[in-house]
């Protein structure tokens, strides 16, 4: 029996599915329950194969993921039948976010089995989990395989990470991008970083200079720019550009963005 959840700070709602109906077992006490050494990672291998023969790129190991994987495949083992959320818990991006990670994206498959290999395999031949498995879209996960009422339990947690840099060093990143189209970076952070924490408005001008165009984005990821800044910046209209980030804005619950200002100057 599988289970597959998939979450993003672009999208409000999940669902989760059920291949087959699990009996009910009552909780009368406590299940023994054993983590299974190199479970996780054997899933991971099988998986980044499957990825491999499909066009998608590897997943690397995250170990906060590999927590939150951790402490719900514990709770789907005393449980008995397996779910993406049991009464009291919290759901999957809050379990994610308290155990350290940061993602744009984040999606789960849960799963009961005799093996990690049989468990990859129905995966695969379910629609659901095989799109969440093979999604280009992540490249981090966390998985955990635990052994408890004669069976194996196993939770993988995907997600796209976003790496935690400094204001700095994300405005530095864009100016790498900004330089390729021949502008100069021109140091007007406090007046990017000011029209960063504004949503409409043109800045005022700083050191003489007025700024002719201003383009505030959220993302997260920041290896490109908008198509819209794109064409701007290979206009021939303008010759320097400044950049600030800030906080990001509107973020739902444990997702992580970059939000960042740039300014265009004739």
């Amino acid at each position: 029996m599988n289970g597959i959840m998939k979450h993003s700070f672009l999208v409000l709602s999940a669902t989760a599915v059920a291949l087959l109906v699990a009996p009910i077992v009552a909780r009368a006490q406590r299940v023994e329950a054993q983590l299974v050494p190199g479970g996780g990672e054997q899933l991971m291998a099988l998986a980044n194969r499957a990825r491999a023969e499909n066009g998608a790129g590897p997943l690397r190991w995250d170990p906060q993921l590999a927590e939150a994987a951790r402490r719900h495949t514990l709770l789907m083992a005393q449980e008995g039948p397996i779910a993406h959320r049991y009464g009291g818990e919290d759901g999957l991006s809050d379990r994610a976010g308290k155990a350290g990670a940061h993602f744009s994206l984040i999606e789960e498959n849960v799963a009961v089995g005799p093996s990690p290999a049989q468990i990859h395999d129905m995966w695969m031949h379910s629609p659901g989990h095989r799109s969440n498995l093979l999604n280009p879209e992540v490249n981090r996960v966390g998985i955990a395989v635990v052994r408890a009422r004669g069976v194996l339990y196993a939770t993988a947690d995907y997600s796209r990470a976003v790496q935690q840099l400094s204001r700095t060093d994300i405005e530095r990143r864009i100016e790498d991008l900004i330089r390729v189209s021949g502008l100069s970076i021109y140091q007007g952070e406090a007046s990017a970083r000011a029209a960063c924490m504004t949503n409409s408005g043109m800045p005022t001008s700083h050191g003489g200079r007025q700024a002719m165009f201003v383009m505030r984005w959220q993302s997260g990821s920041l290896d490109e720019l908008p198509e819209a800044l794109r064409k701007r910046l290979t206009s021939g209209q303008y010759r320097m550009a400044a950049v600030g980030s800030c906080p990001a804005q509107g973020v739902q619950g444990d997702f992580s963005a970059y939000r960042v200002a740039v300014l265009l100057y004739q």
